[in-house]
This record gives structure tokens, C-alpha cells and sequence, in this order.
């Protein structure tokens, strides 16, 4: 459902003290924001679910500043040079267009609660047609979710150490899992109101509280394994991350400290052993003090 701390090298934005700091805040965040959302859903069960709609708002508000914050993050650890997009295509498709699929799938959710809460708290249901949407809305939502997380899992890596990636699948698999649990909760209760007149709260059916009470709890489940995560990734040796590819990684160092863009490792390995291979190819020198010697 989100994009949370990613296992690139590239995201070294601001001094390692601040960004561990504002890592640790963003996991924290999430967890925090899972935590109001089921109770946002447990609310819905009781007598006062108007209460339940308010905290879901809050719960995907702050789940939209956490994808915001994944989003600036991605693109200042490439200065906002997005250029260097074309040097790695994962670092386009999965760092940069995950977190802005799971913003906008969030806004999504969170306009069709809005509409739902707008249509209870006024008490009037003469507007069928924003409910129509608010319904639409609350699939669209977790549709995007669903995409995002599997974009995400997407991931490949070349030299990122196996713990790193055993860390990112770990988070990865329970977004994917609530994430489909709340497309299937929507579609399950869009089809239980086809045939009835409800309205405001009574559109929101039990199925769908029960299964995003599910949902919300893998949601949780992966907020806990991110900010172990966070934390162990904080503890290991950065040459033991992913690398932007292409070169890229090398280009950003090298602009940001001035200097013309380094040699790849592969090329100069080919071009030494280039080198070598002609040098052994060409005839050995007699020296010239060796040729006057040797005349009789």
C-alpha cells in the first residue's frame, strides 16, 4: 500500500544523522496511521461509526504524507535530476511511479469516505450520484493499491546484499495481501447494495468493515517489519546496498562533486584488460646499447 524505505544506495538525502532520523519518522508514521485505521474500522462496529468514517480519514491522510515523503526522498537522492532516470528504468517504474500510484490510489480512498462522511453529516441523501462515486471511489482506491504493491515486488536487484532483499520482500508481501483484501472488501460489498436503498453509513457493509479490519492488520503487520527494516538497514555498511544502474550511481557522485562522470567499473576493467592483451601481442625491443654490442 506504500512505498517505504528503499534498499537503493541513491536515497542519501540531507546529512546521515537527519536522514536516519526522518527514516525512522516516516516507518514510525506508518505504523501509527495503520494503528487509526483499525480503529477507524473496529469504530464502524460500534454505535458511533460517524467516528469510525473520521478516523479513516486521518488514517489515509497521514498514509498520503508517507508516500509524499518516499516520493521527495527518491528524488533528492538524485538532486531532482530526473535525467538519471534514463540511465536506471527500475528507478523510474518502481521509485518514483510506486509512490505516486499509492498517493493517488490513498486520495482516491480518501475522497470516497469524504463523500460518504459529507452525505451522513448533512443527513440528507438526495445526492445518489456522489454515492455512486463515493462506491467507485473505494474500488479505484485499493485497485491502485493492488498495482503499486505489485510493482513494488517487482524489484530487481544485482548487488544488494541478501539480507537487504529478504528484509524489502518481508514488507513488500503484506502490502500486496491488504491491499487485496480491501479491493475484494469493496467489490464484495459494491454487489451486497446492488438491489437496496441504502444511504451515508448503511452503504458501508459489514463484509467490508470485517475484511478491512484484515486488511488494516496486514497493513500493520508491514509497518512493524519496515521499521525493523529501517532499523537494520541503518546498521549495515552502505557498499552492501543496491546501486542505480547504468552508471548512474557514479554520474550523481561525480556532479555532486564537481568532476566530469566517472569511468563505469566494467569499462575500465575491459579497457586495462585491453591494454594488457596488446602490450603481450606486440614483439619484444631489443634496447639499442645491446645492437651496438653486438656488431662486429
Amino acid at each position: 500500500m506504500v512505498k517505504l524505505a528503499s534498499a537503493r544506495e541513491s536515497r542519501m538525502y540531507g546529512p546521515r544523522l537527519a536522514r536516519n532520523r526522518a527514516e525512522y519518522m516516516n516507518a514510525g508514521l506508518y505504523v501509527f496511521a495503520t494503528i487509526v485505521l483499525i480503529g477507524g474500522f473496529v469504530a464502524q462496529l460500534s454505535n458511533e461509526p460517524k467516528s469510525g468514517l473520521a478516523l479513516l480519514l486521518i488514517a489515509l491522510l497521514l498514509i498520503v504524507v508517507v508516500n509524499l515523503h518516499d516520493l521527495v526522498a527518491h528524488l533528492a537522492g538524485i538532486d531532482y535530476r530526473l535525467p538519471l532516470m534514463g540511465f536506471d528504468t527500475q528507478l523510474a517504474l518502481v521509485e518514483f511511479a510506486v509512490p505516486v500510484v499509492q498517493a493517488l490510489g490513498t486520495s482516491l480512498s480518501f475522497l470516497g469516505i469524504l463523500f460518504l462522511f459529507i452525505q451522513e453529516y448533512k443527513g440528507s441523501y438526495g445526492h445518489f450520484k456522489l454515492e455512486r462515486h463515493a462506491l467507485n471511489l473505494l474500488i479505484a482506491g485499493p485497485a491502485l493499491w493492488v498495482l503499486g504493491s505489485i510493482h513494488n515486488s517487482c524489484q530487481i536487484y544485482e548487488r544488494a546484499n541478501g539480507h537487504v532483499q529478504i528484509l524489502q520482500q518481508s514488507v513488500h508481501i503484506p502490502f500486496l495481501m491488504g491491499s487485496l483484501l480491501f479491493l475484494v472488501a469493496s467489490i464484495l460489498n459494491i454487489r451486497e447494495q446492488a438491489g437496496w436503498n441504502h444511504h451515508g453509513l448503511n452503504l458501508l457493509g459489514k463484509t467490508w468493515v470485517w475484511i478491512g479490519i484484515f486488511g488494516s492488520l496486514m497493513f500493520f503487520i508491514g509497518g512493524l517489519t519496515n521499521v525493523v527494516k529501517v532499523f537494520k538497514m541503518q546498521q549495515i555498511d552502505g557498499v552492501r546496498l543496491e546501486k542505480l544502474r547504468g552508471g548512474a550511481q557514479e554520474r550523481l557522485i561525480g556532479e555532486r562533486d564537481g568532476h566530469a562522470p566517472l569511468i563505469l567499473e566494467e569499462e575500465r576493467r575491459r579497457k586495462r584488460i585491453a591494454e594488457e592483451t596488446r602490450a603481450a601481442a606486440l614483439p619484444a625491443q631489443t634496447p639499442y646499447k645491446d645492437v651496438l654490442v653486438g656488431q662486429p
